[in-house]
C-alpha cells in the first residue's frame, strides 16, 4: 500500500512516498524550497538514485503540490503509474490544540479546527492547510489523513500543563502547555523500547529533540508527562534563533526600553535571539562549535549555555519519572554532535550508574505520518472495529458542522 507524505512549511513542502506493506521502504522524496520567490527550487531523489536539484517557478503550495505530483508521475524520474495507486496522504500539522490527541482523518470539521489553532501556530498551520486543500483536489477521493505535533502531549496532566495566571485565561483562550515535536518524541521514545528490549508500557525516557528548534519531553510508558515546549514552540532550551525560557518581565521591560511593539518582540526573541543572538555568529551549532575552538568567548557561551540547559531539563524529567531507562538525543545537533551528548553523559554519570542508557536515535517523522495514515486507512477500507459506530459519528459530525456553518452566516 502506497502512502503519500506531505509537510507543509511556511516557504517549502516536503514529500516522502512509503509502500508501507513493506516496512519502511522509502520509494521517493524531494521538497520544493523557496516558495513564492522569484526561482524556487526542487531537490529530489527516487529509488534510491542520488539527489537531483532543479530550479522551478512555484508561487505557492498548491503549485508545489502539481510539481510534487509532477515528479511522481514523470515517465522518466516518476515512482507512480497511476495517482489511484496512492492509498492515502498523510499530512503533518503543528498544532490541533485540545480538540485531536491522536491522528484523524480529515473532514470539513478537522479543516475548520485547523484554520482556528492558526492563530497559535501561524507560520504552520496556514500552509499545512494550503497543501491539505491541494491534495485533496489533485488527489480527488483520496483519504487525507491530520497527524499533529501537539497530539502525543495531550496526556499531560493539568497540574502540568497549566500555567500560573488566572484559571479563566486558559478556559477563555487556551491558555496553556501544548508541546510541539510530539511525532518524533513518539518514534524515538518507541524506538528506545526496542532497543532496551521492553515494552513501551514498562520503559520511562527522556527525548531530546536538538535541531534548529529543541525540545525535550519525559514519557512513562508511552505517553508524554511533561515537555519543555509551551504555548508556542518558544520556550524550553536555547535554540538556534529562540531565546528559549524567559523572565516574562523581561519581555515587558525591552517593549519600554526598546520601544518594541508586538510583532517586533516576537520577531527578536523567536528569531535574533538564541544560538545567534548570544554567539553573534550564527544559529548553526556548527559555526559555534568552529568558533568555540577557536577561541571565541560569546561561542563558547551559546553552547555552553546550550548544553546546561540540556542537563537542567534532564535532572527535572528525572525527578518527574522517578527513574529513567533511558536518556535518547534525535534530530540534527541530537545525532551528529558527538561532542555535545558525550559531555552530558559524562556530567551525568549518575544516571549510567543507575542503570539509565543514553542512546542516539534517528528520528523518522515521515515514517510515523505513514504509518498512522495507513492504519486509519485500512481501517476505513476495510471496516476495522469500530468503523460502523466511526462512520456513524463521522455524519453527526458533518451534520453539527453544516448547521453551525449556517447560523454563522446567519449572524
Amino acid at each position: 500500500m502506497l502512502i503519500l507524505v506531505i509537510n507543509c512549511g511556511s516557504s517549502s513542502a516536503k514529500y516522502d512516498l512509503f509502500d508501507i506493506t513493506k516496512g519502511s521502504s522509502d520509494i521517493g522524496r524531494g521538497v520544493v524550497e523557496r516558495i513564492g520567490e522569484e526561482v524556487s527550487i526542487l531537490r529530489y531523489t527516487s529509488k534510491g538514485n542520488p539527489e537531483v536539484e532543479t530550479e522551478v517557478r512555484c508561487f505557492d503550495h498548491h503549485g508545489a503540490i502539481e510539481i510534487i505530483k509532477e515528479t511522481l508521475m514523470d515517465k522518466e524520474i516518476g515512482v507512480l503509474n497511476d495517482l489511484k495507486d496512492v492509498a492515502g496522504v498523510g499530512h503533518r500539522v503543528v498544532h490541533g490544540g485540545e480538540e485531536f490527541n491522536k491522528s484523524t482523518t480529515i473532514t470539513d470539521e478537522v479543516i475548520e479546527s485547523i484554520e482556528k489553532f492558526s492563530e497559535l501556530a501561524p507560520l504552520h498551520n496556514p500552509p499545512s492547510l494550503e497543501g491539505i486543500r491541494s491534495c485533496m483536489k489533485i488527489l480527488e477521493g483520496v483519504p487525507q489523513v491530520a497527524v499533529f505535533d501537539t497530539a502525543f502531549h495531550q496526556t499531560m496532566e493539568e497540574r502540568t500543563f497549566c500555567y500560573g495566571v488566572p484559571y479563566e485565561l486558559y478556559k477563555k483562550y487556551g491558555i496553556r502547555r501544548y508541546g510541539f515535536h510530539g511525532t518524533s518524541h513518539r518514534f524515538v521514545s518507541l524506538k528506545a523500547a526496542e532497543v532496551l528490549g521492553k515494552p513501551v508500557s514498562d520503559v520511562n525516557v527522556i527525548t531530546a529533540h536538538l535541531g534548529n528548534g529543541c525540545s525535550m519531553a519525559a514519557i512513562r510508558g508511552g505517553k508524554s508527562v511533561d515537555t519543555s515546549m509551551g504555548f508556542t514552540p518558544l520556550e524550553g532550551l536555547l535554540m538556534g534563533t529562540r531565546s528559549g525560557d524567559i523572565d516574562p518581565a523581561v519581555v515587558t521591560f525591552l517593549m519600554q526600553r526598546e520601544n518594541l511593539g508586538p510583532e517586533e518582540i516576537n520577531d527578536l526573541l523567536n528569531k535574533k535571539s538564541g544560538l545567534l543572538g548570544v554567539s553573534g555568529i550564527s544559529n548553526d551549532m556548527r559555526d559555534i562549535l568552529k568558533a568555540r575552538k577557536e577561541g571565541n568567548k560569546r561561542a563558547k557561551l551559546a553552547y555552553d549555555m546550550f548544553v546546561y540547559r540540556i542537563k537542567k531539563y534532564i535532572g527535572a524529567y528525572t525527578a518527574v519519572l522517578g527513574s529513567v531507562d533511558a536518556v535518547v538525543f534525535t534530530a540534527g545537533i541530537g545525532e551528529k554532535v558527538a561532542e555535545i551528548r558525550d559531555s552530558i553523559e559524562k556530567d551525568l554519570r549518575f544516571l549510567s550508574a543507575g542503570g539509565t542508557e543514553f542512546l542516539t536515535i534517528s528520528t523518522n517523522e515521515e515514517f510515523l505520518i505513514a504509518q498512522d495514515t495507513y492504519k486509519i486507512v485500512n481501517d476505513i477500507t476495510n471496516g476495522g472495529e469500530g468503523s460502523a459506530i466511526k462512520g456513524i459519528a463521522a455524519w453527526i459530525n458533518k451534520i453539527k458542522f453544516l448547521i453551525r456553518k449556517k447560523q454563522n452566516k446567519d449572524k
